[in-house]
Parts: C-alpha cells; sequence; structure tokens
C-alpha cells in the first residue's frame, strides 16, 4: 500500500489495516455514494413527470376572443386571462374616444347570449371615470357598470356586503399598438342565495364572448373555465370578494352615463 499520496485526515483508519480490508473500505464507501445519487436522480425524475411539460412561453391572445390563458396541464382549466401582447397606452381622452367607437357593438354582441342584463348593462351606473386598464385582466381596458341592488359597490371599501340580486358587469375592450380597437369580454358578477357556492361567497360568475357565446359561467355550462376567477377572488373575501376600481379612475358617488 502506497501511502505516501495521502493525508492522515483521508485514510485514518487506514493506517493499521492491510491492504486488502482498506481496499474492501473504499470499495464500499464508492458504491455508498453512487447509491445516494441514483436515489436523488429518482426523485428528481418523479417530481419532474409529476408537474408535466414546461412551457416557456404563453400561447398567443387571438384578437377575436378575450378569454384566459389555457394551463399547461389541462386546456379546459385555465389559470388567468390571455394576456394582450402589445397594448397601446392611452390617455384618458383616447380611452374614452375608442370605447365611444365599439361599445354600441360590444352591447350588440353580448346581447346574442340572452343572458340577463346584457341589453341593459350600458343604462346602468358607471363606477369609473374613464375607461382604465387592467393588468389582472389581461391589460385590457375595462368599464364597471352596477345594477341598482348594487349601488353600494360605488362606496368601494365600504361598500359591506353586496345583497341578492346585485350585478356588476364589467366589459373590456384591446387597444393594440397599431391602433386597431378590438372588442373584448364582458365579465359579470351576480349575488346569488345563500347555498349557491360557498368558495365564490354565493357570486356567479359568467364571461361572455364579443359574438355573444358563453365562455364558461359558475354551476353552468363551461364552470372549470371560469373557476380561475373564483379562485382570484378568494383573496379579498373578507370584502366580500370584490376588487374595486382604481382610486384615480373612481367616479363620485353619483350615476356617469358615458
Amino acid at each position: 500500500m502506497r501511502r505516501g499520496r495521502y493525508s492522515k485526515t483521508q485514510i485514518p483508519d487506514c493506517r493499521h489495516s492491510n491492504g486488502t480490508s482498506c481496499i474492501r473500505q473504499r470499495t464500499l464507501t464508492s458504491f455508498a455514494g453512487l447509491f445516494l445519487m441514483l436515489l436523488f436522480l429518482a426523485g428528481s425524475l418523479r417530481v419532474a413527470a409529476a408537474q408535466g411539460p414546461v412551457f416557456m412561453s404563453e400561447p398567443p391572445d387571438d384578437a377575436a376572443r378575450s378569454g384566459p390563458v389555457a394551463s399547461p396541464d389541462d386546456p379546459k382549466t385555465p389559470r388567468r386571462h390571455f394576456r394582450i401582447t402589445d397594448p397601446a397606452r392611452l390617455s384618458d381622452e383616447a380611452a374614452v374616444e375608442a370605447y365611444t367607437r365599439v361599445k354600441g357593438r360590444m352591447a350588440a354582441g353580448y346581447a346574442l347570449s340572452r343572458h340577463p342584463g346584457t341589453e341593459a348593462y350600458q343604462s346602468w351606473m358607471r363606477v369609473n371615470q374613464t375607461p382604465y386598464r387592467s393588468a389582472a385582466h389581461g391589460q385590457r381596458y375595462l368599464n364597471n357598470y352596477v345594477n341598482d341592488k348594487a349601488r353600494a359597490y360605488r362606496l368601494f371599501e365600504d361598500a359591506g356586503k353586496l345583497p341578492v340580486g346585485a350585478v356588476i358587469a364589467k366589459d373590456s375592450f384591446t387597444v393594440r399598438s397599431d391602433g386597431s380597437t378590438v372588442p373584448g369580454a364582458l365579465y359579470l358578477m351576480e349575488k346569488m342565495p345563500d347555498g349557491f357556492n360557498h368558495a365564490s361567497g354565493n357570486w356567479r360568475y359568467t364571461m361572455i364572448m364579443p359574438d355573444g357565446s358563453v365562455f364558461g359561467t359558475t354551476r353552468g355550462v363551461g364552470e372549470r373555465q371560469v373557476q380561475f376567477c373564483v379562485s382570484c377572488h378568494l383573496a379579498v373575501e373578507s370584502q366580500d370578494h370584490l376588487f374595486f376600481v382604481p382610486k384615480e379612475y373612481r367616479q363620485a358617488g353619483t350615476a356617469h352615463k358615458p
């Protein structure tokens, strides 16, 4: 055994052993290290298999539809809204002009769904002064309307719990960097009776596309496709699952009809 190549700290247990026992000990140590490495690799492979394929970029948004991003795990269970890849940044005046151009076409399209409220929502109280861009809705411009039973919503953080029958309608549109304006989805929140859905705070979420098709509704057609609405609004469960208009865009407490 050639001890000159090793320090005392490296092979302290071999100094008084014969060559055979020292070689056996090193062999066992090598096998133990290899075994631990194989266990680590097996665990990593199990985790990767459970997570499924990794998508490095989101699917492109469809300008004619304003729906959510499909989940890599299950396209029928989206996790958020489609994001606009090239949204324009508009002044308040330009946002009003863009909305004025398309709001009639938007209302007519939503009304094709025959969902209650779609024909009259633009006559309700609007609680924002001008259209505002919402990151949570994929960088679309939104307007928030409320029916009579939801009028307390205009008090924002002081609104309290809204009654059964309250409806909040958010229509949306997109302005791209080339100046084109495209209608988006209509997002509805409707307060239902107790027992409707505990997780949603008894709110029914409905997404209606510009062509009048219903993308999904809580406890109805396409329910899984709007489940992410429930999950998102759970973050504000303490305020009746309500998000509010950004403070700089809030309308003073009187009705405003653009």
